[in-house]
């Protein structure tokens, strides 16, 4: 029986049992796609990964085009694995995605957004989130959006941090408001509370939430959104360049910590901090 060697690491983590943990397999080939989607309900986590030049993530529930720290956590594990370097290409259903590092911090260069208006009104989505109307931000420069820069996501800018504290949505509003393609999710965002950052740059607190099974869910840790927010700020208008420190995962006990970097020239750059923990085999 065929044995496959996989590591796992913690993406976006300032500790070890931080950040968002992530299976990577080192080397997939033999492992079919249905397989694939077998191992990671097996591991349970976030998400999955072949580490090959080709890669494909599985959350345990489906295959995603793309997602940030499996693409930061598989090009860590590349680059132990093959010495390329602290430069990769990773080829992804999304497209091509370049990742570099400086140690074992990484970043990625994500795809240009696209986006589109969100149906549901600002009462709507205040119900989802079981929140007041008044706690979804009132500006009309500023509305919630549906962007994708390689997973499209529901964005949607809250009033304070402490009403980003306070979300809990309701599963079937998620259902009906949420909803793109066969998944469900949204990522609420708003000015930390000080508003700034550790180097003073501009600092957010956010949350990502997502249906599994017809329940919510909290990630800990999420890059596509997080890419997803500079498609956000460029759409709405943002002064460019810009940096933002992202703090995620605190109310769920894994606490990730992210930068955001838009580019004058409209790029999309997300970076975090990698740690393996563990190695180990599956025989099949």
């Amino acid at each position: 029986m065929p044995s496959y060697a996989f590591r796992i690491v913690n993406v976006f983590a300032q500790t070890p049992l931080g950040g968002n943990p992530l299976a990577v397999f080192e080397d997939a080939r033999g492992i079919d796609a249905t397989t694939m989607q077998a191992l990671a309900l097996q591991f349970n986590l976030s998400a999955s990964t072949r580490a090959t030049a080709h890669v494909r993530i599985f959350t345990p529930t489906f295959e995603m085009p793309f997602a940030g720290h499996p693409t930061l956590g598989t090009a860590h594990v590349v680059r132990a694995v093959t010495n390329a370097g602290d430069r990769v290409t990773l080829e992804m259903i999304a497209g091509i995605i370049p990742v570099d590092a400086r140690g074992d911090t990484w970043t990625l260069e994500a795809n240009p957004p696209k986006t589109r208006a969100v149906a549901a009104s600002r009462e709507e989505l205040a119900s989802m989130l079981a929140l007041g109307e008044g706690d979804v931000a009132p500006d009309p420069a500023l509305p919630p959006l549906w962007v994708d820069t390689g997973s499209e996501q529901l964005m949607i800018p809250l009033a304070s941090a402490d009403a980003v504290r306070r979300v809990a949505p309701r599963s079937d509003l998620l259902l009906a408001h949420g909803r793109t393609g066969d998944r469900a999710m949204a990522y609420v965002f708003a000015p930390a509370d000080d508003g700034a950052g550790a180097s003073g740059e501009r600092a957010m607190v956010v949350r990502f939430f997502f249906s599994k099974y017809g329940s919510v869910v909290e990630d800990p840790g999420t890059g596509s959104a997080c890419a997803n927010l500079g498609g956000w700020l460029i759409a709405t208008g943002a002064p460019l360049p810009q940096r933002v420190s992202i703090a995620q995962g605190d109310a769920v006990g894994r606490p990730c910590r992210m930068s955001l970097e838009v580019g004058a020239d409209r790029s999309i750059r997300v970076s975090g901090r990698v740690l393996e923990i563990a190695r180990g085999t599956v025989t099949l």
